[in-house]
């Protein structure tokens, strides 16, 4: 019987595991497994200047994606308020947001502007990027309303 039970168990827990792969909607760039930022501490970049790990026993739920916190702190401010921390455009390339896709925003290209995150593809994208940022994050900010609910690859057709 002990054994059935484990088996019931370990069931259960492999549904959950699932079902939370597919928990980070298209609006959010995550990995399979719904980890948000590729694992880093969206608070960091705003208070260590700097990308920063998070550690996967602290983390929180925030649009249906996993973020991860260097400390209980960060997470707090977090919790508190998330649309201040995560970042602009569900973490995929502002450049390319501008330009009406949804890239991969790697976590370690990135810039702080007026308080809110943006990432970029690489470096030679964030370099195009900041030859007009006010400009691109106009465009990006238009093109978010449309591209928002779309899957990256329906932009590509």
């Amino acid at each position: 019987m002990s054994s059935f039970k484990s088996l019931i168990v370990g069931a259960a827990l492999a549904v959950t595991m699932v079902s939370s792969a597919f928990a980070a909607g298209v609006d959010v760039n995550a990995t399979p497994t719904g980890l948000a930022l590729q694992g880093y501490d969206p608070v960091a970049y705003h208070t260590v200047g700097e990308p920063t790990k998070g550690d996967f026993q602290i983390t929180s739920t925030y649009n249906e994606a996993t973020y991860r916190f260097a400390s209980e702190e960060n997470k707090a401010k977090f919790d508190a308020d998330p649309a201040a921390y995560a970042p602009q455009y569900g973490g995929y390339c502002a450049f390319g947001t501008a330009m009406g896709f949804k890239f991969d925003g790697d976590p370690t290209v990135w810039k702080i502007v007026d308080g809110e995150l943006f990432l970029n593809l690489a470096t030679g994208v964030q370099q195009r990027w900041e030859k007009d940022i006010p400009g691109f994050i106009e465009k990006a900010d238009a093109n978010w309303v449309d591209i928002e609910d779309k899957a990256p690859a329906e932009l590509q057709q």
